[in-house]
């Protein structure tokens, strides 16, 4: 429990003094504003808002030449054009470290684009370069199709700051996650 104050015992005199000091005085009025602080809102991010937009519209549409997606077996991989095969056996071979992931188990497909999205800006502020995509392998969708795991693909390759992807190896999610290769 707080115990109260001590009050100071003012001279009769110096209490005097001040009250002719004070006569004929008013209270200020009280400002009918709110006093701004020191903080400013943060700021946001208008271009890479678009630009995350415009990936998103620009996903839904087209298709991707067969130079782009190579298909071997199984496993789906993705070279910019331009680029050589080298840069997609490193990373295949664990060249590069993975310094970031995102799982996307459980999200439907505007979730999870929308999550992607966000996640690759946010890879690029940081300047990863080497990430990992886990989609899934789409045992529990309907009719076991891998549904996350064909969009992601294509969401990935229609993105200019992606270089390469591939399978990830089986200790790191195997058919069910992708190894993406950014622009440094």
């Amino acid at each position: 429990m707080r115990s109260k104050p001590e009050r100071l015992a003012v001279p009769a005199e110096d209490l005097a003094l001040f009250k002719d000091a004070v006569r004929g005085t008013r209270p200020i009025k009280k400002a009918n504003r709110a006093l701004p602080e020191n903080q400013f809102p943060p700021p946001v991010p208008v271009q890479s808002l678009l630009d995350a937009h415009e990936t998103l519209k620009e996903s839904l549409s087209g298709t991707l030449d067969g130079e782009q997606m190579m298909e071997t077996g199984e496993e789906l991989v993705f070279l910019r054009p331009g680029l050589s095969r080298e840069i997609l056996k490193r990373l295949r071979r664990g060249h590069w470290v993975v310094q970031e992931h995102l799982d996307l188990h459980g999200m439907n497909t505007e979730q999870a684009r929308h999550l992607l999205a966000q996640f690759l800006a946010a890879c690029s502020r940081r300047n990863r370069r080497c990430i990992r995509i886990i989609h899934g392998k789409g045992l529990r969708s309907p009719n076991r199709e891998p549904v996350l795991k064909n969009k992601v693909r294509l969401w990935l390759a229609r993105r200019d700051d992606v270089l390469a992807f591939c399978q990830a190896p089986a200790t790191q999610g195997g058919g069910g996650a992708l190894l993406v290769l950014l622009k440094g």
